[in-house]
């Protein structure tokens, strides 16, 4: 029984990886922040809660796909800060929002076939394409400002029949990453490539006949689609461009992905996982927000339990 209830708490044998323990301090964190703090239980805050996650939910799905291959896309912060920056030029939206499809489409492509084709680490690849779409980002946008299309705005901070639209978009996103990854043979094969690159045999699936190069690309244009999806969520929110505004996206959402149980070797996690741990970061940032802590000190903590999640993951072959 022991042994039982320990394997459920640190998700050994799990091909959902560890999530039940982040969902325990979850719950135990909204209880204490609803006990210590007056302004945190009220509808207003719970709102903002909801829309500060929303983003990170979106791109942290997308960043799970990548993961689940014992890959990393970090350059999702870039491509949120891109997406704001685009739509925010002096263009209808008719001609924005594919402009922004095809960019994150092209950055997802190269990520992916700088990873299959030219063996760049992904940890590299999609480094150096954080700072090449930052700088795109920035030559269109060099400070915050412009505006984004209005419909846009009030799609993101609007209501349909009395109830926020970030109510109805939130299960609407996670069932189309549910279905990408757990309802779908392109899922079955992101687990099969992932789990044979964390036991070292990168060319397991391909020998089964799986197109693992090809999914692998597939893979990175997801991520950056969704890193484009949270893009446009933000510039709803704040009804400007701003190519600065992504830069926290691409630490949080490989530390969601981890703390969810995710395994950053590959092969091993649940989307319920990155859920919980989604929902987790943005709960700790709006309670370290309203303990009015440093951006500078909230950064290291998140940092801090970043390395604390991946030391305790129980693989032997970590991948990155």
């Amino acid at each position: 029984m022991t042994a039982t209830l320990k394997n459920i708490l640190t998700g050994k044998n799990s091909r959902q990886g560890l999530w039940i323990l982040p969902l325990i301090i979850v719950v135990i964190g909204f209880v204490s922040l609803s006990v210590s703090t007056e302004d945190f239980a009220t509808s207003q805050n719970l709102s903002n809660l909801l829309k500060q996650a929303m983003p990170l939910i979106i791109v942290a799905i997308g960043q799970m796909i990548v993961i689940l291959l014992g890959g990393m896309d970090l350059s999702v912060g870039s491509m949120i800060s891109l997406t704001t920056a685009l739509l925010a030029i002096d263009a209808p939206a008719v001609v924005t929002i594919p402009l922004v499809v095809v960019a994150a489409v092209m950055v997802g492509f190269i990520n992916g076939f700088s990873v299959v084709r030219l063996n760049v680490h992904p940890i590299i690849a999609t480094l150096s394409m954080q700072f090449i779409v930052l700088g795109v980002a920035k030559l269109i946008r060099p400070v915050a400002g412009g505006s984004v299309p209005e419909f846009l705005v009030q799609w993101v901070n609007g209501t349909i029949f009395g109830v926020s639209t970030v109510f109805l978009l939130t299960p609407i996103v996670i069932l189309i990453g549910w279905k990408l990854i757990h309802g779908s043979r392109y899922g079955l094969h992101l687990f099969a490539i992932g789990g044979g690159a964390a036991e070292g045999q990168e060319d397991a699936a391909h020998n089964f006949g799986i197109s693992d190069r090809r999914n692998i690309i597939v893979a990175y244009i997801c991520s950056a689609l969704f890193a484009a999806l949270a893009g446009a969520f933000l510039a709803g929110r704040i009804a400007s461009g701003d190519p600065n505004v992504g830069t926290i996206f691409a630490l949080d959402s490989v530390t969601a992905v981890a703390i969810g149980g995710t395994q950053l070797s590959g092969g091993i996690g649940g989307l319920h996982g990155t859920l919980i741990g989604a929902l987790l970061m943005a709960l700790l940032s709006n309670g370290m927000n309203l303990a009015n802590l440093s951006a500078f000190l909230q950064g290291s903590i998140k940092g801090g339990i970043l390395l604390l999640v991946v030391a305790l993951q129980s693989r032997k072959k970590m991948g990155l």
